[in-house]
């Protein structure tokens, strides 16, 4: 049994939680992922771990509150225990040799964005930051990304906080400006990625993306993150998380994810009919 020691509500739909998983904090590294189970009867969910803490024995998830068991999840409080911890897995993300990158970050995927800013922070690597927001309410982790970031910049759809617009817009800015990133990392959601992608392209800079939003069972037999990487099939929770983006095929990777879209839909309001019943 993993304790839960900590749990912050970030926003409205996004929640931080420490596990106490010593072992697992012994060997994790920034890119990689874990899997759960929230109790014995609960479905086995891939996260990306989101900070790690080795003397504590901790290892920080954030999640997005979007199917059933991560309703389930977000059920428990500090004190409470997971059933299953399981970790590192993936590979993790390639820091060396770094003097200069881009870390672009969409939404709660900015929850993996940072624990590689951070990376790079204490190898003495200058990160430039941009992170996007559909607007101020879902901003999360601003203070933890100024401190470990040399320029920081917040983008929201709606322009309520920030620089109004979308993250594209102020990295391309940069690259038209001449600035010489080793190279550029982006996390968040299928789109974004590919028009990140999109704009570091006709500059040649080496661009890395994270397919984890794609990621089900996370062992590789379930097959959904199955996704064509240079013309080859891989999987993202075994052969990365991280990629090439500029080999990504991410209209079949788009295309793969909207598959289940109706299955979480259905499994959410199931889930909430069950939880009103307990409630009751």
């Amino acid at each position: 049994m993993y304790k839960i020691v900590k749990k912050k509500v970030l926003n409205s739909t996004v929640t931080m939680m420490d596990i106490y998983a010593p072992l697992v904090a012994k060997k994790a590294e920034a890119g990689q992922f874990i899997i759960l189970r929230v109790d014995s009867n609960g479905e086995r969910i891939p996260l990306t771990i989101a900070g790690y803490d080795r003397e504590a024995g901790t290892i920080k998830i954030i999640f997005q509150i979007v199917g059933g068991t991560t309703m389930r999840l977000n059920l428990k409080n500090e004190g409470d225990y997971l059933k299953d911890f399981v970790g590192p897995l993936g590979c993790p993300t390639k820091t060396e040799g770094m003097k200069k990158v881009c870390i672009v970050g969409g939404g709660v995927g900015c929850a993996i964005a940072l624990p590689l800013a951070q990376k790079f922070h204490e190898l003495g690597v200058e990160v430039h930051s941009i992170i996007g927001f559909r607007n101020k309410d879902m901003l999360i982790l601003e203070e933890e990304f100024k401190a470990c970031s040399t320029k920081l910049t917040i983008m929201t759809d709606d322009g309520s906080y920030g620089r109004k617009g979308v993250v594209t817009l102020p990295l391309k800015e940069a690259l038209e400006a001449k600035e010489q990133f080793d190279e550029v990392i982006t996390i968040g959601p299928l789109l974004m990625m590919k028009f990140v992608v999109a704009t570091t392209r006709p500059f040649g800079i080496p661009t890395t993306v994270s397919m984890n939003p794609i990621m089900i069972d996370g062992t590789g037999m379930c097959g959904g993150c199955r996704l064509t990487v240079g013309g080859k099939t891989k999987f993202a929770c075994v052969d990365g998380p991280d990629f090439n983006g500029y080999e990504v095929d991410f209209d079949e990777a788009i295309k793969r994810s909207n598959m289940y879209q109706e299955f979480e839909h259905k499994e959410r309001d199931h889930c909430c009919n069950l939880l009103n019943e307990e409630v009751k």
